[in-house]
């Protein structure tokens, strides 16, 4: 695979779950990375200083740049994929808009990434939408105050049949529509190329059709949501694809790890260990 000239972060959450928070960060740069992105970092919505301070504290002794950051969703892990649009839980979300968006000026996080949630039974789904575009806004708006860009992303029906951005016009379509409440432009598209792959989208017509949209992409391989090269997507085609689109955002690696170095990351021939 033609990996030169695309930017690769390490995603803490999912290739160093099994450490503790605050050892994540030494990790990643141990492996020879500069820049890490996250799933939400904090043990609630609204976390004390001493919690803040100690994550971003790890991430300067590390030296590695916080590139993305999930807001709150929910327990990942146990199926949750958001509560912006949840009439019971979107609070939790809106309450943590303002720690991320302050840990993001801190620390020079730009991309801000905001899932949607599923779809909840008894609750009508224009109703979900309506609450959806309200928190989105709302994020939006925040994140603007420093630059940042908050991003949608789509979820294969395969792994969340209640997601219902299953696609990458959709995500981009609520995206448009964000910003076309808030009259920004700050709303963007996070293309994770798993769960397009894995649904059957064309990826390379896809990445070509939205170029202008994406703020920012994720990876991993199906089956199993290994490394790219692990599985049958087409991912030499995928990273050309990104090279004719002159691409320069990050690249989250957002896959299941081996937690052998140099399995997980030896095809990347740009990274040089640290150890």
């Amino acid at each position: 695979m033609k990996v030169a000239g695309l930017r690769f972060a390490a995603n803490m959450s999912i290739l160093y779950g099994h450490l503790p928070l605050l050892d994540r960060p030494a990790a990643a740069a141990a492996d020879g990375f500069d820049a890490v992105e996250c799933w939400w970092p904090f043990s609630r919505p609204a976390p004390d200083d001493r919690e803040t301070d100690a994550f971003a504290a790890a991430l300067g002794a590390a030296g590695v740049r916080l590139v993305a950051m999930n807001l709150v969703e929910g327990d990942m892990r146990s199926g949750d994929r958001g509560l912006l649009s949840s009439p019971r839980r979107h609070g939790e979300f809106r309450t943590g808009i303002d720690t991320a968006v302050e840990f993001a000026a801190r620390t020079g996080c730009r991309i801000l990434n905001a899932l949607y949630g599923n779809r909840e039974p008894d609750v009508n789904p224009a109703c979900q939408d309506q609450l959806a575009l309200e928190s989105l806004a709302a994020a939006a708006t925040a994140a603007d105050t420093i630059g940042a860009t908050v991003v949608l992303e789509a979820i294969s029906p395969r792994e969340a049949p209640n997601y219902p951005l299953g696609d990458a016009d959709a995500a981009v379509t609520v995206a448009d529509a964000v910003n076309a409440l808030t009259g920004l432009t700050n709303a963007g598209f996070l293309c994770d190329l798993y769960h397009h792959g894995r649904f059957g989208e064309d990826v390379p017509a896809l990445l070509h059709r939205h170029a202008a949209r994406i703020a920012h992409l994720q990876v991993a391989d199906d089956p199993g949501r290994g490394r790219p090269g692990s599985g049958v997507l087409d991912y030499p085609t995928y990273f050309a694809a990104l090279q004719e689109i002159d691409y320069h955002g990050w690249i989250g690696l957002e896959y299941e790890p081996t937690r052998d170095p140099a399995v997980d990351y030896d095809w990347l021939p740009t990274l040089r260990p640290a150890r």
